[in-house]
């Protein structure tokens, strides 16, 4: 048993050392992983800046880059759209019983904000940001919690100048000690509390469940009631239902950001029924950035070639629009989302 035992270790050991250049040599087994492979993998920043990189980057430039790349998710000023993260404000909550944790209010470190953006951020396009991108964003972010001025210009080299307002709020876990009489007393089976009490409600923890007002439900009609009235400009063929299913599964990368269907509602993207052959940024009751709206004012449809252009890559067809989106590389993903979206006008 014990020989075997050893074994086990043994070959897992080896498993975990295999990219060691010894091991490599000795077993035949895989590589030295190459400078460059390490250094993709090695963009961490610690809180006092080792792993920074050289660069640079202003809040006026970040005003911009965050309008492009995050503002669909935090808002045009990092105050967070529907249930995705406020990254601004919050300022003085952190005693409250609901408290707003930010980048401003809570976060003890700026290197954890840089971290984050460099490697996580934007989403669905991960570390497709500039070094110099994500000091402007980072800078941005500094200014919407009123943390640095307007032409602040955050670097390299004074990133560990900028204090943050939590920086002394964080202290070091010690329950294990301070609490050991917790750990080691003996567990009270029965009787253990005189009566039962609430201690948080359902809407402070945000799961309560949201009811559609009659507002919410006039809304959608209206959608729904513009979406049968438009004009179409020839008669369309039924789409393919085996193209529909298809194109129903590649949406679920969409659905995130974007509904469909008989209850769907705006999100974070605009609800989606009826959008094929119609024009641009005409979904009622949802907040369009400036540069779809000025697309939709110069005529431009939803038509096919359009959508597939722009399911493509976005940022070709709108050049200043909030879709994070990448884009659908293959043909074949692209004409059935299209099928799928037909189905539901």
């Amino acid at each position: 048993m014990s020989k075997f035992r050893n074994l086990v270790i043994g070959t897992a050991l080896v498993g975990t050392l295999t990219a060691a250049p010894a091991f490599a040599e000795k077993f035949g087994l895989g590589r030295p992983a190459l400078p460059e492979e390490i250094a993709a993998w090695n963009v961490d920043v610690a809180p006092d800046g080792t792993g920074l990189p050289e660069g640079s980057g202003s809040v006026e430039d970040g005003e911009r880059l965050f309008s492009d790349n995050c503002a669909v998710c935090h808002g045009e000023f990092a105050e967070g759209v529907g249930n995705w993260p406020k990254l601004a404000g919050g300022e003085g909550t952190l005693d409250h019983e609901d408290p707003l944790k930010t980048v401003g209010s809570y976060w003890p470190y700026l290197s954890t904000a840089w971290d984050y953006v460099h490697r996580s951020m934007p989403f669905g396009g991960a570390q497709s940001l500039s070094v110099d991108e994500v000091y402007a964003i980072t800078a941005y972010i500094l200014y919407s919690n009123y943390l640095v001025e307007e032409d602040f210009v955050l670097s390299n080299e004074n990133f560990l100048d900028v204090e943050m307002p939590n920086a002394d709020g964080f202290i070091v876990d010690d329950r294990e000690e301070a609490e050991a009489h917790f750990w080691n007393a003996e567990p009270c089976m029965e009787d253990c509390k005189d009566s039962v009490e609430i201690t948080m409600r359902a809407a402070v923890l945000d799961v309560t469940p949201e009811e559609e007002t009659d507002e919410v439900a006039t809304e959608q009609e209206e959608i729904t009631a513009a979406a049968d009235t438009q004009e179409a400009a020839a008669p369309v063929a039924a789409p393919d239902p085996e193209l529909v299913a298809a194109g129903e599964k590649v949406f679920r990368q969409c659905a995130s950001c974007h509904q469909i269907g008989e209850d769907a509602k705006h999100r974070v993207g605009p609800v989606l029924n009826g959008v094929v052959g119609r024009k641009v940024a005409q979904a009622e009751g949802f907040r369009y950035s400036p540069a779809l709206q000025e697309a939709g004012e110069e005529g431009m449809v939803w038509d096919h070639e359009t959508l597939d252009a722009y399911l493509e890559s976005p940022r070709d067809v709108i050049k200043r629009g909030r879709m994070s989106f990448q884009g659908l590389r293959k043909d074949e993903d692209r004409e059935a989302v299209i099928a799928y979206l037909r189905s539901f006008n």
